[in-house]
């Protein structure tokens, strides 16, 4: 093919709509540049998107200071100040640079800047913060290894992630400098799990278990899959959303022979939902993980029902499940990300009926001191009577139900 003939398909290519880093507008060729030129003209971009395109590059490449951050975003002085204060003692800085790119520079309100950027808030505690809100160190029936539950448990499995969320609820351990846990060291807590056979559902989190190697991640699964009575593996993990380029073919190909595997993921804003979070999200699907999402609410970032209602659909469209509205976590230093419980409730009865039932997740409250989960939403009872019992919709009409008589049926 001619040079010209070359360079008029690579337009068109890059033209092609729906595709990452594709150019929408009509593109300026040269004039049959030499072959020399055009070689090196495409190889430069193209190995450029290579490395960006290589998890390993991202975490290599994550920010991790208050001057990364400060050159990248023009910090004001409150997020410089929070900055300095995470180095000094707090949960320190990491942001993928893929992350860093859905942040807007000009915008401290960026929804995505809030959840990664500390701010000089989070220096102050109010009543009812917590260093351990959900009460974790007590309930840690083995070293890593927490039971809330009868029938389920919690490892974690490593302090490390992609990006350092400023709401975590493990501030007080993620990111200590310990890393992935050597499976040798997680010998006691297997042997609790086959102890104890109730335990039939484990969640694997940390940290971000996906954030470490595959040949260990694929290492701990297989381990996990030798007990028994273990029949459901949830690996809890936010690389979909700030790490996407981590759910390699590789990495599913490798997982899949340990179904069945769930993924809890945590996609908090529309922002989030890019192309390459897509193809991370529909490459689990398609290797038949099922994913879940658990969006934690937050102040000023997603407290409204248009920016949620946004979210869930999207999510169920890449077949992600909406699972839980979470309240966030009492953690200390971060009242200024959490809403009040009747946020929570005013926005599950903007959504309720106006939403699909599969993209309505349930409003949960993970009690302090882990006392477990509660669900809570809008009350729809109006009235109870013997037999009857007065309900609301949400249009705002009231319908009686009336129960069957005692006896019937035969």
């Amino acid at each position: 093919m001619p040079a010209s003939s070359e360079l008029v398909a690579a337009a068109r290519l890059a033209r092609r709509p729906g595709e990452e880093g594709a150019n929408t507008r009509a593109v300026a060729l040269p004039e049959r540049p030499g072959p020399l030129a055009t070689s090196a003209q495409e190889a430069r971009p193209a190995r450029v998107k290579a490395r960006k395109s290589d998890w390993t590059w991202q975490l290599r490449h994550a920010l991790s200071s208050a001057d990364d951050l400060h050159r990248a975003l023009s910090l004001t002085p409150e997020e410089l100040a929070g900055a300095r204060r995470a180095e000094r003692a707090g949960l320190p800085v990491r942001v993928t640079p893929y992350y860093l790119s859905l942040c807007d520079k000009g915008d401290p309100a960026c929804p995505i800047r809030r959840q990664c950027v500390p701010l000089a808030d989070e220096a102050a505690e109010v009543p009812g913060d917590l260093v351990d809100p959900l009460g974790e160190v007590a309930h840690e029936v083995a070293p890593h290894l927490v039971q809330r539950y009868p029938d389920r448990a919690l490892l974690l499995a490593t302090d490390r992630c992609a990006v350092y969320c400023r709401f975590c609820t493990r501030s007080r351990m993620v990111g200590d400098g310990g890393g992935a846990v050597a499976l040798e060291r997680l010998a006691p807590a297997m042997a609790y799990l086959e102890a104890h056979p109730e335990v039939r559902d484990v969640i694997v989190s940390g940290g971000d278990p996906l954030a470490v190697s595959t040949d260990r991640v694929v290492r701990l699964i297989a381990r996990l899959r030798q007990i028994r009575s273990v029949e459901t593996i949830r690996i809890a993990t936010r690389v979909p959303v700030t790490l996407p380029q981590r759910i390699t073919a590789e990495l599913v190909r490798a997982l899949k022979p340990y179904h069945p595997l769930w993924v809890m993921t945590h996609f908090n804003h529309p922002k989030e939902l890019t192309p390459a979070a897509e193809r991370a999200c529909k490459r689990l699907a398609d290797h038949g993980f099922p994913v879940m999402n658990q969006t934690v609410l937050l102040r000023g970032i997603n407290d409204d029902a248009t920016t949620l209602a946004t979210l869930f659909r999207g999510l169920v469209r890449w077949r992600v499940r909406p699972y839980y509205l979470l309240q966030m976590d009492p953690v200390r230093g971060t009242a200024h990300l959490r809403t009040p419980l009747a946020t929570g409730v005013s926005l599950m009865e903007q959504l309720q009926g106006r939403l699909t039932g599969i993209a309505l997740p349930k409003l949960i409250v993970d009690t302090p001191g882990g006392m477990g989960k509660v669900p809570i939403g809008p009350e729809y009872v109006v009235d109870r009577g013997p037999g009857r019992t007065v309900l609301r919709t949400h249009r705002g009409v009231e319908v009686e139900y009336v129960d069957p008589p005692a006896g019937s049926g035969g």
